[in-house]
C-alpha cells in the first residue's frame, strides 16, 4: 500500500489542485505518480456560504483558494436520529462547533479527504483548527516545502530503496558488510 495513502499531507494549495485525477470510481488523486486522499491545509477564510447541511468556504494559502465542505446533516445521514440534535450524535455536534470558527479573515488549519465536486478538486473536512498564532502559516509553508523535497516527491520506496528508509529514520543493514567495534572485538553490522 502507498505510504502516503492514509495520511493527510502538508500541502499548499496550489499543489493540491494541480494534482493529477485518475477516472476511477470514486476518482483518485496522485502527485508525482503516488497516489494522495487526504490533505491539511493552512490559510485565511475568503469566503462562506452556510446552508442547512453544510458550510462551504474557501482557503486562500497565497498559492491558491481551496474549496472546503464541511457537512453539518450528519443527523439526516443517521436513520435513527430525530430531526432534533441529540446526545448521540456527537460527530453532528462537533462539525456544528468547527463551523462556529470558520469566520472570514480567520486563520484555520484544515484536515480532510480530497474529493472531486463539479469537476473540481476540494477538500471534505474532517476537522478545523482556528490557529491564533499568524506564524503558524509561515511554519507551514516552510513544512511543506521541506516534505515535499524529502519525501513527497521521490519515487515510491521500492525505487528509492535505502534513501526511504534513511527517512524515515530507519537504518538499512548490509548483512555482508561488518566493521569491528575496538572496545568489545564484536562484530557490529556497518551503516550505510
Amino acid at each position: 500500500m502507498e505510504p502516503l495513502h492514509l495520511v493527510h499531507i502538508k500541502i499548499l494549495a496550489a499543489d493540491l489542485l494541480s494534482l493529477t485525477v485518475q477516472q476511477t470510481s470514486p476518482p483518485s488523486f496522485l502527485r508525482r505518480g503516488r497516489t494522495v486522499t487526504r490533505a491539511e491545509l493552512v490559510g485565511i477564510v475568503v469566503s462562506r456560504d452556510r446552508r442547512d447541511k453544510f458550510l462551504r468556504f474557501f482557503i486562500d494559502d497565497g498559492t491558491g483558494c481551496v474549496p472546503c465542505v464541511l457537512w453539518l446533516n450528519h443527523q439526516y445521514l443517521n436513520a435513527n436520529a430525530s430531526s432534533e440534535l441529540s446526545d448521540s450524535d456527537p460527530t453532528a455536534e462537533m462539525a456544528l462547533k468547527m463551523s462556529e470558527d470558520v469566520l472570514l479573515g480567520t486563520l484555520l488549519r484544515v484536515r480532510g479527504k480530497i474529493v472531486m465536486y463539479r469537476g473540481a478538486i476540494q477538500i471534505a473536512v474532517r476537522d478545523v483548527v482556528l490557529e491564533k498564532d499568524p506564524n503558524v502559516e509561515v511554519l507551514h509553508w516552510l513544512q511543506c516545502v521541506r516534505l515535499a523535497k524529502e519525501c513527497y516527491d521521490l519515487s515510491p520506496p521500492s525505487a528509492q530503496g535505502k534513501q526511504w528508509l534513511l527517512f524515515l529514520g530507519l537504518t538499512p543493514f548490509l548483512p555482508s558488510h561488518y566493521c569491528c567495534n575496538g572496545n568489545t572485538g564484536q562484530a557490529a553490522p556497518k551503516r550505510i
